[in-house]
């Protein structure tokens, strides 16, 4: 260990098959997609080229897609044994009753600018989905110790702040007090809460942040976890498309 220097590492997981099929995903557990591997282990070589970053934990979701490219990339690195902690608090957003749907279908249906506010938006949940519904996660066994009350039907950007930044402050931030380098492996919504948390970014600006596939985003931090760094790893014009890429994902 090198001292045990706060570094914390974000990395959303690889494609998914829903992703390649421009699917609203959410909390359905779908596989990595053959690209989504290939990003998970390309994401693994980023990381172990970082020779000043000392890697000591893992955090992923409880969905097989963060889950599996936490995995990928641990063994492209030759770090399979490092510890991992999952938590639903991590996982992606809850798109209610848009989750399974086409994205660019969705438009079509509602116009660009109400699927806009859904995706982007900062505060406007989709519809929602009943307790009934094979699409609410009181239905999946993995959440039958979670009260209740916290499971979503829909949530906006807010709601995933609001259920993640607990976790960070109670999870993540002693891991890097104690152990230095932290990976989290999540999704594109469970992420830009934390880099809106991190970064202290406004709710009006969080609308234009996307989070690439596969490229993790590396902070440097001083020990009282003020940001003395951040970036992506790796070519800087890739992350930028990559992030394009994602957003013209509705279209």
């Amino acid at each position: 260990m090198l001292g045990c220097v706060p570094d914390l590492v974000l990395l959303r997981h690889g494609e998914s098959v829903w992703n390649a099929e421009n699917r609203f995903t959410g909390w359905t557990d779908v596989d990595l997609s053959a690209t989504g591997e290939d990003e998970a282990r390309a994401a693994g070589r980023l990381l172990a080229d970082e020779g000043d970053l000392d890697l000591q934990v893992v955090h992923t979701s409880v969905l097989t897609r963060a889950v599996r490219t936490a995995n990928l990339a641990l063994e492209e690195m030759g770090r399979s044994w490092l510890p991992v902690r999952r938590h639903w608090r991590l996982n992606e957003r809850h798109y209610g009753d848009l989750t399974g749907r086409n994205k660019a279908d969705t438009a079509e249906a509602y116009g660009p600018e109400q699927v806009r506010a859904w995706r982007r938006g900062y505060s406007t949940p989709p519809p929602a989905v009943p307790a009934s519904d094979e699409r609410h996660p009181a239905t999946d066994a993995r959440y039958r110790h979670v009260p209740a009350r916290e499971l979503p039907a829909t949530e906006c950007l807010a709601d995933v702040v609001a259920r993640l930044v607990p976790y960070f402050v109670d999870a993540i931030v002693p891991d890097l007090l104690a152990l230095g380098g932290v990976l989290v492996v999540a999704h594109g919504n469970s992420l830009r809460a934390m880099v809106k948390y991190l970064e202290t970014i406004g709710d009006e600006e969080i609308v234009d942040l996307d989070i690439p596939t596969g490229i993790p985003r590396r902070y440097r931090l001083g020990r009282d976890l003020s940001i003395e760094e951040v970036g992506y790893l790796g070519d800087q014009d890739a992350a930028r498309a990559a992030a394009e890429a994602v957003a013209r994902q509705a279209g």
